[in-house]
Parts: C-alpha cells; structure tokens; sequence
C-alpha cells in the first residue's frame, strides 16, 4: 500500500499521523525458519540485511508478514539515505556487515498473521496486532502513531529533521495500490525521477555536470530539467561508470531540451530520488538536488507526483 502526496494540513480524529521516515520501503514475510524481505517493487534484498533477517527469524510468531522501512540513523536519530545507500546495491551479508553501516527496520502494518489475511481489518486494529504479536528491540522498531485533530504538526515534525509525516485513515483496510487513505505530507518537495542523460563536467567537477531527468507521461518520458547539486567525489566517480554503459545516440525524451550543450544521452533505466523546492510553470523543477539512486522503483512507473 503507497501513499499519495498531499497539501491537505487539517486532518479529524477519524486520522493517525506517524512519522515519515527517510529509507527503503520493505515487506518481510517469515515461514518458519524462512525469512524473505522484498522491495516494493518485488525483488528480494534479505542478502543486503542479514541482521534484520535473524531478528524477524527470532521472533516468537513464527509466520508472519509485515510492511515497513528499512534506515540508517545518524548519531542525531535522524534518517539517512545517503548512509543507507552504502547497503542498497549489495546482496551479500558479509559485504553489508563490512560497511559498518548500521540499520533498522520501523513496521508500521501487518498484513498477514499465522495464515490468516489480516488486510481487510482496520488499520487500528492491523497495528494493534503487529505490536502484541511481535518482540520490538534493535533493530526491529515499532511505529508510533498518534491521532489527528486538527492542524498537523508538521512544522515541529520538520524542525526534529524528520522526513515529513504520513495521515492514516484510522479504519483504512490494506490494500495494494496508492490510496487517498494514507497520505504523505513531506517536508520538502521531492520525487523520483528518471535519469536520461547527463552533461560535460565543468571546472574542478570530473565525471559529469549534471543530470538529465524526467518521468513517464501518456506520450512517453517528459523532460523535466537538469541537477547538479548533491554529489560528493565518490557518487560521481560511481554514476559515470553506470551511466558509460548505459549510453545511446539519441535522446530518450519525447521533449528533449534544444539548447543544451554538451549533453550525453542514456537508456532510461536509472531511478534518481530528487528533491526541490516545486514545479515551474513549464514542468521543469526549480532548485533540484540529487539525493541518491533508488534500486526499489522502476523507471517506467514514474510519473509526476500531483498532490491530491
């Protein structure tokens, strides 16, 4: 179950708020001694986690499967994803322990409990369950909620560093789509965005200057401007390499931008989560920053996030 963007900023008591947090969404599943986490868009990734997979194995429940995210904290307790993309492309658990990254799985939902399909409870009820059901110590966290009532929090949320928040219909059932009955309400603007080109370094910059992005449209992929902040050295020396094998002759875009010089084109097969202030008139954004790949999304179901 996905949430949708939203503007809305009052929410009633028939609403939960929880926190909004700054990872990789996961879904595990435990059938005996068999643990299995998927991303969200069904690849498994239990080999990037080895220290989740044996606290989901511990537990007293032995067949279950919950919904949450997977992060890395800082030393403030805030999320983050550039620290957590140090474990997102690896699959194998001696690697993943090497980093030295460490991480931790919030569950906020329980969709299935003992064999029994819990998605047509209410939400409630679904957390109510997770939380008796299951043994909460690090690095398994439960996901705290609290009820709405009026004006959201948010920017008290967004002073802690947090994400954003997410608004839950307290009754919702689970269901396997994007629904209006959860919604998110991020601090700043951000999507993901596919990459389809990139420029010519400039200056001390080696590798690239900048990358070309959009997202999938009726007509095909929809240019949407170019970003060329949020690299260190190391992200850029890792981009150039996959995005020289990727390269092609021609644009990918059904719009591809007419004046830009020096511009390299690529398949389309590279996620980019990209945050900025809001969109421009024209569909461009303004003020982009890149802020990592995402291995969990697939290019063609990105499309512009339109608040609902």
């Amino acid at each position: 179950m996905l949430a949708a963007t939203t503007e809305r900023r009052v929410f009633d008591a028939g609403w939960v708020l929880e926190r909004k947090l700054d990872g990789v969404r996961a879904v595990a599943e435990r059938d005996g001694d068999a643990v299995r986490l998927y991303s969200r868009t069904g690849r498994r990734i239990d080999g990037g986690y080895p220290e989740l997979v044996a606290a989901l194995g511990a537990q007293p429940v032995p067949r279950f499967t919950v919904d949450g995210e997977i992060v890395a904290l800082d030393e403030h307790g805030a999320t983050s994803f550039a620290r957590l993309q140090q474990r997102m492309q690896l699959t194998d658990p001696r690697r993943a322990e090497a980093t030295g990254v460490r991480v931790s799985y919030f569950l906020f939902d329980l969709p299935a409990l003992m064999g029994h399909d819990t998605t047509g409870l209410a939400l409630l009820d679904r957390k109510e369950l997770l939380r008796e059901s299951l043994d909460f110590a690090d690095p398994l966290y439960f996901t705290e909620h609290v009820a709405a009532d009026g004006p959201v929090p948010l920017d008290a949320a967004c002073a802690r560093g947090w994400e954003g928040l997410v608004a839950k219909r307290a009754d919702s059932r689970y269901v396997p789509r994007r629904s209006p009955d959860w919604l998110k309400l991020p601090c700043t603007a951000g999507q993901e965005l596919v990459i389809g080109g990139w420029t010519d370094p400039r200056g001390w910059r080696s590798g690239f200057g900048a990358l070309l992005v959009g997202h999938y449209a009726a007509d095909g992929l929809r240019y949407a401007g170019k970003v060329g902040t949020g690299f260190d050295a190391r992200e850029l020396a890792r981009l150039s390499g996959q995005l020289a094998g990727l390269h092609r002759p021609d644009p990918p875009f059904t719009d591809p931008p007419a004046a830009e010089r020096g511009a390299h084109w690529v398949e389309p097969r590279l996620v980019a989560r990209v945050a900025f202030t809001q969109w421009t008139r024209d569909g461009r954004l303004r003020a982009p920053r890149y802020q990592g790949l995402r291995t969990d999304k697939r290019p063609e179901d990105v499309v512009r996030e339109a608040p609902e």
